[in-house]
């Protein structure tokens, strides 16, 4: 146990060295750091708790995925029916479900029946293709009524927030803020934390934007002022505009291009007004279709409409056939900036609502760093006086290994851009009483065996072999009861079983292999004919 070949002393001390060349740069000035290369440059990232900044809870609003479905069986039921003549009446989307009136009672079985084969099996895990995603149901007065099945709905919503986490991820990532938390909470809610943010309202204008946009025409047959009284054409609408001087706009409610064929979006100025504007660039197909369209209507209107809000409503020039173009609105270089994260991130599934909102300041988590602080110095010292006092040389040694075992985890959670939060902080501080632990088992041990007259070297040799099965024995537990704390838990309960399970394996490596090759070496060294422990 005490012999060490050269490969295992090599391996040992390049795992320490590893472990200084990672933590390293969190002590280092941001001058000299900033000049590492990037794979060394990695420090520590300060949790919301630690350093300030933005809590929000959204909730995905559900009623509005059952809408969108119910909407497109709409359209599919009306191509049914009129496709077979049969007559409906009353036909629309009320309070999350969809109904129609079918005049002749006599084409009602066929009706349900041309309605059931819309549906679609929902598929996923448990589905294994078996339900519908609609059920259809009918009244003896002819009425029919579809309704989205619980699967569908859990199956909607569950697609909504994985593609919502996704959007909001690369929407926050586009701001410049570092190690955004964004996770999922229950069935339809995502949390959002953004540690350093000091403008939470920028935030939510940010996340909270369904940013779907979409190019419509302009309706010139009827007046805006007619069309406000009332007499808006068939396959039109009125929406609001961003345009003080033009505050509404007559526009066909069909889209001609939507913002899933944008490739990019970018803040730029006008090089004729020099006001700060957006421009945008279409993927193949759309710049076909936008060159299409322009090609089609010089000399009219069309709309750049975003959430049910018109941007902007120029005239066409000429045909565009390049797919680029340029959205204007009277925007700042901050709201332009914003308006293109937004477009290249794409459009949330559904709408957000913020339920909870909580703003930490820096005053704060810089009192918990330094309570922290003062805690994990308090411990230490006392470890330290504790097993220099108890063990002597050997206790020296153990503190030695404990340094390292520090410089480990601390190299480890840089490696892997783990964010440190206060529960983190406790489980390092919880880690540094566990570290010395196991030396406490090996010690104990060797006493044990010099009691009973064994030589130094014997004595050594025996305590390491004994109390290497209780010290394995403690921390596998330990260990897994780490790793069912993160499989299960959420935000600071994960902080805290991520440096816990880090500390355990670090603590022992530097107690069962780190201080042993001291001791072996020492032993080697020094040949004491007793041990001072």
């Amino acid at each position: 146990m005490l012999y060490f070949q050269t490969w295992k002393t090599v391996l040992v001390l390049g795992i320490c060295l590893v472990g200084i060349t990672f933590a390293s740069p969190n002590v280092m000035p941001a001058d000299l750091r900033d000049r590492l290369p990037g794979w060394m440059g990695q420090t520590l990232n300060l949790g919301l708790d630690l350093q300030g900044g933005v809590h929000l809870l959204w909730e995905v609003e559900a009623s509005e995925i059952v809408i969108n479905r119910l909407e497109i069986v709409e359209d599919d039921v009306r191509q049914q029916l009129r496709n077979n003549n049969i007559g409906y009446t009353g036909i629309g989307v009320v309070d999350e479900r969809f109904q129609v009136r079918i005049r002749d009672l006599a084409q009602l079985t066929q009706a349900v029946s041309l309605i059931e084969e819309l549906a679609t099996p929902v598929t996923g895990v448990g589905f294994a293709g078996s339900v519908d995603d609609i059920a259809v149901s009918s009244t003896d007065d002819g009425l029919i009524t579809v309704v989205l099945t619980e699967e569908a709905l859990d199956q909607l919503v569950g697609q909504a927030v994985t593609q919502s986490i996704e959007i909001v991820r690369r929407r926050i990532d586009e701001l410049g803020t570092r190690e955004p938390s964004i996770q999922r909470q229950g069935r339809n809610r995502i949390i959002v934390q953004v540690p350093g943010e000091s403008d939470p309202q920028r935030i939510k204008d940010i996340v909270g934007t369904t940013a779907h946009m979409e190019f419509r025409m302009h309706d010139a047959s009827v007046a805006i002022a007619e069309a406000l009284a009332g007499s808006v054409p068939p396959g039109s609408e009125v929406l609001p505009s961003s345009d003080a001087g033009e505050p509404y706009v007559l526009v066909r409610r069909r889209a001609l291009i939507d913002g899933e064929r944008l490739v990019n979006a970018q803040p730029t100025f006008d090089p004729q007004s020099g006001e700060p504007v957006v421009s945008i660039r279409f993927d193949t197909r759309g710049a076909q279709a936008f060159a299409r369209i322009t090609r089609e209507n010089v000399g009219l209107r069309f709309a750049i409409v975003l959430d049910d809000l018109i941007i902007t409503a120029p005239v066409i020039r000429e045909a565009i056939p390049s797919g680029n173009a340029q959205i204007s609105g009277r925007f700042t270089p901050e709201t332009a900036n914003d308006l293109a994260i937004l477009l290249r991130a794409g459009a949330l599934p559904a709408p957000l609502t913020v339920i909870q909102e909580r703003t930490v300041g820096p005053g704060l988590g810089q009192d918990s760093i330094d309570a922290g602080q003062m805690a994990a110095i308090i411990g230490l010292v006392l470890v330290l006086l504790f097993m220099i006092a108890s063990y002597g040389i050997f206790g020296i040694f153990a503190n030695i290994a404990l340094f390292v075992n520090l410089v480990l985890i601390m190299g480890a959670l840089s490696l892997l851009q783990a964010t440190l939060t206060l529960p983190g902080i406790a489980g390092i501080i919880l880690t540094v009483g566990m570290a010395v632990d196991a030396n406490v088992l090996i010690f104990e041990r060797i006493r044990e065996e010099m009691r009973s007259g064994k030589t130094p070297i014997n004595a050594v040799d025996t305590g390491y072999s004994r109390a290497m099965g209780t010290i394995l024995d403690a921390n596998i537990t330990t260990l897994i009861a780490a790793v069912i704390l993160f499989w299960f838990g959420a935000g600071p309960v994960r902080g805290f079983s991520v440096t816990l399970g880090i500390g355990i394996v670090t603590s022992v490596f530097t107690a069962v292999t780190f201080t042993r090759l001291i001791v072996a070496t020492w032993l080697r060294a020094r040949r004491p004919e007793r041990l001072p422990i």
